[in-house]
């Protein structure tokens, strides 16, 4: 190996009349750099797209979801403690969930009205910059004495469709509760806005509205009730398999999906978008191993009389094979690595001068987002090796199946 080494390191140093095979090697490390750069910045937005999505749809949903088939779930402290009793559960949390209309003097739109308990863990959802979603719906409760009507919080969007801030009145118009005569009309319910969240997210932040459970079971004429209970884990990985505990020790009629469940679609697309921008990216690595190749073949014609004095000096087909793939997979990984630390020279500007602005209105995020992932990296290093590697077996076989003889008569 030191024979193939040191032939093969000297290859890469040519004259000045091969200067030609030279500027082509340039451009094949520089093809692979930039191929290398590109993959593992582009990976790294995806990945950093990805992390926050989950991290936004957790902060605001369950990481399961319990409910009941056709009913609402009516012993709500005897399911619960079932709930929290199985191995990796953190914390389940009764809600009721249902579409309503909010209108204001300025507007109206439609909203998906959730009811939570503030008495118990809520979603890491905050009103302004530190206040607790519980918190705002602590002090949310409806004072009849002094004709304080219950708080409604609101996302920024709903807000600013309904002109609306904190304080100010705003009306909640419901579908009919449960056990309501089919011609009774729907009931309308005086509101203040006992504050406005803002996940970055415009689903949620133009959809969502969080009031206090007691308020939501009058309204609704389903006291003592609940759609169903969301529930917390240790583990979000370990979801699927907490949901299927939480069925088995609770039983039929209840059913329980997890958030990977919930969210199939979205995160299924995010990582096709991923897997096709890394095989799409990857065809720029490829283009540069084409020109390694076209490097090594046009090395091979120009240093046919020098392998056939190395064949009658005994170097071995195995030899010239060796010395020439290993030409062009030190040409792979020079590009390797300068590919690789431009791509996190690149990442970590991205992260720390978020200069590339998104519109908010069409994304959840108004910056790109950064995450590396080691073995995203670990992966783009080995395939581009690999795919250095085997565009060299071409011309090393070509070089090895050599005659001695033509290549001193023709070299």
């Amino acid at each position: 190996m030191s024979f193939t080494w040191f032939v093969g390191t000297r290859y890469i140093k040519t004259k000045q009349k091969q200067s030609f095979i030279s500027l082509i090697t340039l451009l094949a490390t520089l093809g692979i750099a930039v191929g290398v750069m590109a993959l593992i910045v582009v990976i790294a937005v995806m990945t950093g797209f990805e992390s926050e999505l989950q991290n936004r749809i957790l902060g605001i949903e369950s990481h399961v979801l319990v409910m009941r088939y056709g009913e609402s779930v009516s012993d709500i402290d005897k399911t619960v403690k079932a709930i929290e009793s199985v191995d990796g559960v953190r914390s389940a949390v009764p809600f009721i969930y249902t579409q309503v209309m909010l209108r204001s003097s300025h507007g109206v739109t439609g909203a998906i009205l959730k009811a939570i308990d503030p008495s118990r863990p809520g979603p890491p959802v905050f009103v302004g910059k530190q206040r607790s979603l519980n918190d705002a719906l602590a002090d949310a409760a409806p004072d009849e004495s002094i004709g304080k009507p219950p708080g409604l919080v609101i996302g920024r969007v709903t807000a600013e469709k309904l002109q609306v801030g904190v304080g100010e009145p705003i009306f909640l118009i419901s579908p009919l509760g449960k056990g309501a005569a089919a011609n009774q009309m729907p009931t309308v319910m005086r509101f203040g806005v006992a504050g406005i969240f803002e996940t970055g997210m415009n689903e949620y932040d133009g959809q969502v509205a969080f009031v206090r459970l007691d308020v939501a079971q009058r309204l609704l004429q389903m006291p003592g009730q609940a759609t169903g209970l969301q529930v917390r884990v240790d583990d979000i990985y370990h979801a699927r398999q907490v949901a299927d505990g939480i069925v088995e020790r609770i039983g039929f009629p209840f059913w329980a999906r997890d958030w990977m469940q919930m969210n199939r679609n979205l995160f299924s697309m995010l990582r096709l978008q991923k897997t096709v921008m890394f095989i799409i990216l990857i065809l720029i690595v490829l283009v540069a191993a084409f020109n390694i190749a076209s490097a090594l073949i046009m090395m091979v014609m120009e240093k046919t009389k020098d392998i056939a004095i190395l064949k009658t000096m005994g170097a071995t087909n195995r030899h010239i094979r060796r010395i020439f793939v290993l030409k062009g997979v030190l040409i792979g990984c020079l590009g390797t690595v300068i590919g690789g630390c431009l791509g996190f020279l690149l990442c970590a500007i991205l992260k720390r001068y978020p200069f590339i602005k998104l519109p908010g209105d069409v994304y959840f995020l108004t910056t790109l987002p950064v995450s590396l992932n080691m073995l995203d990296v670990v992966t783009i290093g080995i395939c581009t090796v690999m795919i250095c590697f085997l565009a060299t077996l071409y011309p090393a076989i070509s070089a090895s199946s050599l005659d001695p003889v033509d290549g001193i008569r023709y070299g």
